[in-house]
């Protein structure tokens, strides 16, 4: 039992994996798209701050859930 909740905490935490990516991808668009319209910097950068924000979110939650089922279950 006690391997299977290992099991599950780490699938859980692997959620910061995928927002890891998806920042970077992220990032390496928004640079992208600064280089080619620099006047609109403002814009790229307020859309790149709201999704990383998200895509931080689910890695936190990610890393709650994995939390909770190491000390809950």
């Amino acid at each position: 039992m006690e391997a299977l909740i290992a099991i599950g905490a780490g699938i859980a935490v692997l959620c910061g994996l995928g927002a890891g990516v998806g920042i970077g991808i992220a990032t390496a668009h928004a640079t992208d798209a600064v280089a080619r319209q620099p006047e609109a910097s403002g814009k790229i950068t307020s859309a790149l701050i709201l999704g990383c924000a998200l895509a931080e979110a689910t890695a936190i939650y990610g890393f709650v859930i994995a939390l909770m089922i190491l000390f809950v279950l």
